[in-house]
This record gives C-alpha cells, sequence and structure tokens, in this order.
C-alpha cells in the first residue's frame, strides 16, 4: 500500500536529515515540507499544538502524525522491508542509534545556529565529548567487522550516525580524520548511488560560524524556524 508521506520541519540541516536519507535509499516517495507551508501559521502558534511540541513530523495519508526523528526512522525501515528482524542485531541497531542521536546535543545547534565567538566556545566545549563518542562508534564498527554498523548494506542506524558524523566536518573537519574507520564508513555510505544523488541536491549550508544559512532553489535563507 502506498502512503502519502509528509516529513515536516524548519530551515536547518538536522534531526529530518536521516530521514531524509532513508527515504532517499529505500527509493519511498516523500515530500518535504516547511512547517510555516503546512500549518499556514507561524511556529510559535502552532507549537503548543503539536505532538511533544516539536518537529521533525511524519504525516502519513494526512491522518496519522509520526513524531520524533527515531519512531520515524524506524517506520521508514519497517515501511521499506528493511527492519532488522534478529532481536540481538535490532538491540545493538538501536544501541548505536541512540548512542549517536546523543550527539544532535551541542553538535546541531551548534553548527546551524552560532556565530562568532559563541561558536568557538561551543564547539571548544564539546570536542572532548565528540572525541569520546566517536572512539566509542570507531570500536564498535571495528568489533562488528562488517561494511557497516551491523550489516554489509546501511539500517537506520547508519543513516543516524551518518547525518551527524557528515556535520562535525563542519564543526571542525579534523575531528574525523583521528577515527579511520569512521571516516572509511562515511566513504562507504557516500558512494551508495541514491544517497550520493541525495547529497549533491540537497540545500547547502553556508557561512557556519559567521551567518548560517541554507541555499533553498538557489536563494540563501538564514537556518530557523521562521519563513523567509
Amino acid at each position: 500500500m502506498k502512503h502519502k508521506l509528509e516529513l515536516i520541519y524548519f530551515k536547518m540541516r538536522a534531526l529530518a536529515e536521516a530521514p531524509r536519507l532513508l527515504f532517499h535509499y529505500t527509493n519511498i516517495e516523500y515530500e518535504d515540507v516547511m512547517s510555516w507551508d503546512y500549518y499556514g501559521k507561524d511556529w510559535s502558534e502552532v507549537k503548543p499544538n503539536i505532538p511533544f511540541k516539536q518537529l521533525p513530523m511524519l504525516m502519513v495519508d494526512r491522518k496519522y502524525q509520526i513524531c520524533q526523528s527515531m519512531a520515524i526512522m524506524t517506520f521508514i525501515e519497517n515501511l521499506a522491508g528493511i527492519n532488522i528482524t534478529d532481536p540481538i542485531l535490532n538491540a545493538k541497531a538501536n544501541a548505536i542509534m541512540q548512542s549517536s542521536q546523543e550527539l544532535f546535543m551541542p553538535l546541531n545547534p551548534t553548527v546551524n545556529f552560532a556565530t562568532g565567538d559563541k561558536f568557538i566556545k561551543k564547539k571548544h566545549d564539546m570536542i572532548p565529548f565528540l572525541m569520546s563518542r566517536f572512539e566509542d562508534l570507531e570500536k564498535a564498527i571495528i568489533e562488528n567487522d562488517k561494511k557497516f554498523f551491523i550489516l554489509d548494506e546501511p539500517r537506520a542506524c547508519d543513516f543516524v550516525t551518518f547525518h551527524h558524523l557528515d556535520l562535525s566536518k563542519m564543526l571542525d573537519s579534523s575531528i574525523i580524520k583521528k577515527f579511520p574507520r569512521l571516516e572509511k564508513f562515511l566513504e562507504d555510505m557516500m558512494s551508495i548511488e541514491n544517497i550520493k544523488n541525495y547529497l549533491n541536491k540537497r540545500p547547502e549550508l553556508i557561512d557556519v560560524s559567521i551567518d548560517p544559512k541554507l541555499i533553498i532553489d538557489g536563494v540563501p535563507h538564514p537556518t530557523g524556524v521562521k519563513k523567509t
């Protein structure tokens, strides 16, 4: 059964990115919709009525609301029929996904919004945590001895991890270079044709640390939750 799928989010490269990657990998059609276009109102007016008061949200058939990015990832996996059925491997995959998702704060907000001295301080403060978590992820992928974190084909946990590792290069491109197996993981993900095509076409995030913007349809827009 084909569903109408609408992924609602804002102008930033953050929690909607892993679902977008997984949608493209699985060839599942969906529509990217900005919050203000979907609801016809400013986010401040919409937020109190949204489950958990946050986005992204995946609307299914204009009827069902799937909230929380990890729940969205699980839904896409199940819809594509690539969910991991072995309970042990599934638990390991969930551990990787949860551990990677913990990189969200403060990495994503810093890259998307922080500028000047605030960017520099946030970057300095978070590097020890990033180094520690990257060490954990490098150890996990080496120990599992597969092309990706669980299997020789990527699953939801790989796309979540990819997003945060890839975004870290915009904070400090030297960090990932200290972890050769994670660098190889990024290369393997980017070599997948559907992923390569998406990465080449997605809105470019520019002027990080100065005045972050997304290039949407050739026009630079400041990152944020307001229509421009």
